[in-house]
């Protein structure tokens, strides 16, 4: 039992679930969280604009697979930081979101910023409350950490009105209390019956699999089986590049031969044709029975905790298909693949084609670095190119695909990991965002490379609208845009680089600068990124 006004409760609770800074842009109504964290040294990052803390927590959440949390103030504070919510709630990320909130007595009389957030955020979010007095504040905290962290994790939503905020009470601390569902035995049974027995197997690890810490139970039930991995979003590194079972440039080839996919982790969306692999038998592994997809007739579809429910299908004893044919048929078309992306990662190209930047960069990466994509095209290229060599080193927007991402994940990148490269992958259009966050990286002396794909385009937008109306409009931007400069202006550094041999050096120097620090890369306006996704 702890007494003390509303900040101090709150963070107490916040610590007991191993929260370990917290994430904001200053609103006075929020105030008395700032003081506990003063008060008792608690790391605090404050940001230009709410997304960006949203985003931070979001990345904090994602690579540590604990609590990330952002304090944003009433009224324009909290809608501000609804694209981060919305984020964080396709992404699984477990983000507490605290906002401030006009006070309870004088509710309905215009208060400065009043309105009403939890039915802004209650359909993004798993659990969404107003907290209706000091006293109930350590609890409403930990149940809606409980709810960030149970099954198919995910962003809260706490509001706290002014007089409760800067009110006193007490309150008992514990621990979140966390849930999982446990799969039907029958139904992981013929889960793994369908894929030890298939002739042409492949299986697609999401970012789940990173999430709920099924890495190990992943790379057992794929070795036990001797089964293709192929990986997308933060499941991306859950084979180390060299293992003979993963695989990530023959994808197509796989899924329009396999006879059993299994999709685990990941939503049958947009990303995987929705589901579609021709005559393909489904299996899909989710983290609860909600996540199963509605559209797509499962051949078999466990639903629980994803390490257990992966352990329980490598335990499988019945007959079991070798698969060494069809694996030296898929390696025989990722060798092929890789050539042509060998030669393209080495286009001289003038002007830059985007492949040589992703060349360029694969030469400096640390095996151990975190790589974010913030962008359309130009991060597209990034995850043909670039393959992480661990898991939970790959951040990029997930199937929200929204743009400003950047500057937050950067900042909770750093945060998370002090001593390792963090370089953040982003389009022009992207930079328009986020970028003045770079002066709060600087401010707080957080370090991090930027490379922007200058095209002077929406290259996602303008070329496919070039096909489908033989024009286009709203799709522009200025060519030749010195980015860099903006983030000099900001307390960074930077260079333009126009010239493909003039790469490695800016690269180099932009790694060593220990500053944050922007490479922005002339890229080639015409050259499109071969798109085959059907977005709906």
């Amino acid at each position: 039992m702890i007494s003390g006004h509303g900040g101090q409760l709150a963070l107490a609770a916040l610590k007991a679930a191993g929260v370990k800074e917290m994430f904001t842009l200053s609103g006075g109504h929020v105030f008395p969280l700032y003081d506990a964290a003063h008060q008792e040294g608690f790391p605090l990052y404050d940001v230009r604009h709410e997304q960006s803390a949203v985003f931070a927590a979001e990345a904090v959440a994602k690579l540590q697979r604990r609590p990330g949390v952002a304090v944003l103030t009433a009224g324009p504070g909290v809608t501000n930081g609804i694209s981060g919510i919305t984020s964080a709630f396709f992404n699984a990320a477990p983000v507490l979101v605290l906002g401030g909130r006009a006070p309870q007595f004088r509710w309905g009389a215009g208060s400065l910023q009043e309105i009403d957030h939890v039915p802004l955020v209650s359909s993004i979010t798993k659990h969404a409350a107003t907290v209706p007095s000091a006293d109930a504040i350590t609890a409403a905290v930990t149940e809606a950490l409980s709810a960030s962290l149970s099954g198919h994790r995910g962003p809260s939503f706490l509001d706290f009105p002014l007089d409760v905020m800067f009110g006193f009470g007490e309150g008992n601390v514990e621990a979140p209390k966390v849930g999982s569902w446990q799969a039907d035995p029958e139904e992981v049974k013929k889960a793994a019956g369908l894929l030890a027995q298939a002739q042409r197997p492949a299986i697609i690890a999401g970012s789940d699999v990173y999430g709920a810490n099924a890495v190990e139970a992943l790379r057992a039930l794929a070795e036990q089986f001797s089964v293709p991995v192929y990986a997308n979003g933060m499941g991306r590194g859950v084979l180390p590049p060299e293992h003979r079972l993963a695989f990530s440039k023959s994808r197509r080839a796989a899924l329009s031969d396999a006879d059993v996919v299994a999709v685990i982790g990941t939503p049958l969306d947009f990303r995987l044709g929705f589901g579609d692999f021709g005559s393909a038998k489904v299996v899909h592994v989710v983290a609860e029975p909600r996540l199963r997809a509605g559209h797509v007739e499962a051949a078999a579809s466990p639903a629980g905790d994803l390490t257990l429910t992966l352990q329980a299908m490598a335990r499988y004893t019945g007959d079991q298909t070798g698969h060494e044919d069809w694996i030296a048929k898929l390696r025989e078309a990722e060798s092929a693949v890789a050539a042509k992306h060998a030669a393209e990662m080495e286009a001289d190209s003038d002007p830059i084609k985007p492949a040589r930047v992703y060349g360029e960069l694969r030469k400096i990466l640390a095996a151990d670095a975190v790589t974010i994509g913030d962008g359309g095209d130009f991060v597209s290229y990034a995850g043909r190119y670039l393959e992480p060599a661990q898991p939970g080193t790959w951040l990029d927007p997930g199937p929200y695909g929204c743009l400003g991402t950047g500057m937050g994940y950067a900042m909770g990148a750093r945060v998370t990991y002090p001593d390792r490269q963090i370089c953040v992958l982003m389009g022009d259009g992207a930079a328009g965002f986020s970028l003045m966050d770079v002066e709060s990286l600087v401010r707080q002396n957080l370090p991090v490379v930027i490379v922007v794909g200058n095209n002077g385009i929406w290259g996602l937008e303008k070329h496919p609208m070039q096909a489908m109306y033989g024009y286009d409009v709203a799709a522009d931007l200025q060519p030749g845009l010195r980015y860099d400069e903006v983030v000099k202006a900001l307390g960074g550094a930077g260079e333009t680089v126009a010239k493909p041999g003039e790469l490695a050096g800016a690269f180099e120097r932009a790694f060593a600068s220990g500053v944050p620090y922007l490479v922005n890369v002339l890229t080639d306006p015409a050259d499109q990124y071969p798109r085959s996704a059907n977005l709906a």
